[in-house]
This record gives structure tokens, C-alpha cells and sequence, in this order.
């Protein structure tokens, strides 16, 4: 059976104590015993004692804790790109088209909590949402490496929600994805780290991700849309370059963001007859309009989880507030 583990800290006058790891009992927290300081030491240690934990060791309300991101922030934070044929047809390419696996990274800095404020930036105008399934690492991979499709659960120890928060008028102008997606708070990890039993990592692909924002439906599709899937990504990422025990792989966003292609007869337009700045002047301009982008007080409500329920990454929500 799937186990919810969380990262928290005591509130109120012991908040002050060293961030924990639980497991979730409904309404309860049953606290870990051990220090594990960060997600790679949870991982290659503390798997074992969150598979033990019962019920009955319960004995924190989950309303008196800080839930903190699963994930911490020393571990790489790496992530795909158009990996949903959804979100690519609304990027202005074609699905069947795309002869690679676009990959990138976020810096590891912006990870922030499944319930902290998301800080807009005072030069940022147009601010975006991307709700993705977020694959965290059970061991280093150092070599390349075949990954099965059926030994998932070899080489990832569970999965958890990520909200890749984006600067559009950063990144696309500049043509650089780092930038527009690492600023502090850009990247809401958890509530949950959900663990998964071999077999369960079968129904990963049922996993259904919605993201409201002040209770509208912006995003909703399932995980087995993805494009390039998870085992072909870690295959990929292995001959490529060194993971370790704890690192986040965010898997791709669907459709429904506020930032849409133009069309392609406007892309050829502007391309002929406008320079590079004039054209971004003119698509940060008509963003400004668009009310999908992001406003400080906005609530983002992001959850993923099977339809029986069998699987539960928990709901994360964050505010946007402007930065002072």
C-alpha cells in the first residue's frame, strides 16, 4: 500500500526543532524516528521505518505541523519540458513532431513548501502555473543505465506534486528557461512524498493532475499522456549526466496554461515583418491583458491522485503575493 510521508516542523513555540519526517494517517501524523537532513538520506535510510509505521503511532495532529517540501533543497531539481501533447499543440508545435526530449533545469533554491506564499517578483508581469508529477530518486544513477519500464520502483523511491512557476516575460523573450523558473519560491513541492509499492507504480500513468486557480479549473489531464515516459526519461538522463538519492524529475505540465502560441500565421508575420524586441514588446503587452496570468492574492489549488483515491499525492495550495 501507497504511504503518504511528509516533511514538517513543530509550529508554534517548538518550531524551532530540526524539520521531521511522518507518515500520514488521515487527520494524524505518526512521527519517524531519526534525523534524516535531507531527501537523500530519508530516501536511502528512513524508506524501511515509513513502510513499518502504523496507525496507532499517530499521535500528531497534521493541523499543528509546518509541512515543508519533500524535496530539499540541496537535491538537483531537473525537469521536461512539452512532454504533454496538449500543452505542445497550445505551445504552437505538433506532437508528432517532436524529435526530442526537451530537458532543462530549475535551480534547486526555488523549492519551496506545498502551502508557502509564491512570490512575484516587482519586474515580473506575466506569472504562470504548470502543475506536474514530480519522480524522486530511491539510489544514485552515475552510468547510463536501461530502465525498464516494469523496475520503476528500482530506481525511484515515489512521486510528489510540483507547481513549476514561470516568468514568461523572463523566459521566453530571453530564450532561456533557468532564469523565467528559478526564482526564489518558483518551485511548491508536496504536501506528500507518496511512496509506491512495485505494483503501484502501474497505475502511475491513471494519476489525474488538476490545477485551479481561485477555484476555476485551469489544468486537468492524466499522467499517462505524458510523451516521453518515465523510464525512458531516467534512461536518458543516465548517459547524460550523474543523479543522486533524492533528486526531484518534474515530468511536463498539460495544457491550460496562461500563456498560449499565437498561431503560426502571427508567428510568420511577426517574424517577417518585426525585430526580435518589438515582437516580445507586443507579446508582453498582450499578456498584460490576459487575466489567466497570475495576480498577487491569487489561490493556486494543485492535486493529483487516482480516481479510486488508491493513490493520493495530497493538495497543495500557495498564494501569490507581489514581492515587497
Amino acid at each position: 500500500m501507497a504511504v503518504q510521508v511528509i516533511r514538517y516542523q513543530l509550529s508554534g513555540s517548538q518550531a524551532s526543532h530540526q524539520p521531521q519526517w511522518g507518515v500520514v494517517f488521515g487527520d494524524k501524523v505518526a512521527p519517524l524516528a531519526g534525523s534524516f537532513a535531507t531527501t537523500g538520506d530519508f530516501v536511502q535510510h528512513g524508506l524501511q521505518a515509513a513502510r513499518a509505521a502504523t496507525e496507532r503511532e499517530a499521535t500528531l495532529a497534521l493541523s499543528g505541523l509546518t509541512v515543508l517540501s519533500p524535496v530539499t533543497t540541496n537535491q538537483q531539481f531537473v525537469c521536461q519540458g512539452i512532454n504533454y501533447p496538449s500543452h505542445i499543440r497550445e505551445s504552437g508545435l505538433d506532437p508528432d513532431n517532436l524529435p526530442f526530449n526537451c530537458i532543462f533545469t530549475k535551480a534547486s533554491s526555488c523549492i519551496s513548501g506545498p502551502f508557502d506564499d509564491v512570490i512575484r517578483p516587482r519586474h515580473v508581469k506575466l506569472l504562470d502555473y504548470e502543475i506536474e508529477l514530480g519522480l524522486v530518486l530511491k539510489r544514485d544513477l552515475l552510468s547510463e543505465e536501461n530502465v525498464p519500464a516494469d523496475k520503476l520502483h528500482d530506481y525511484l523511491a515515489g512521486v510528489t506534486i510540483v507547481n513549476d512557476v514561470s516568468a514568461r516575460d523572463v523566459q521566453l523573450p530571453q530564450g532561456q528557461f533557468y532564469k523565467g523558473k528559478s526564482y526564489r519560491t518558483f518551485g511548491p513541492v508536496g504536501p506528500y512524498l507518496l511512496l509506491l509499492e512495485p505494483a503501484e507504480w502501474r497505475q502511475v500513468s491513471a494519476l489525474q493532475m488538476t490545477l485551479e486557480v481561485n477555484g476555476q479549473v485551469r489544468q486537468q489531464d492524466v499522467c499517462g499522456s505524458m510523451v516521453n515516459k518515465p523510464h525512458t526519461t531516467l534512461t536518458e538522463l543516465s548517459g547524460l549526466q550523474n543523479l543522486y538519492a533524492g533528486d526531484l524529475i518534474a515530468t511536463g505540465t498539460p495544457a491550460g496554461c496562461a500563456a498560449q502560441s499565437p498561431g503560426k500565421l502571427a508567428m510568420l508575420a511577426a517574424k517577417v515583418l518585426l525585430s526580435d524586441a518589438q515582437k516580445w514588446r507586443i507579446f508582453i503587452k498582450g499578456g498584460v491583458k490576459n487575466p489567466d496570468y497570475l495576480q498577487p492574492n491569487d489561490l493556486m489549488t494543485l492535486s493529483i491522485r487516482t480516481k479510486d483515491g488508491a493513490l493520493d499525492l495530497g493538495t497543495q495550495r500557495t498564494r501569490v503575493v507581489a514581492q515587497a
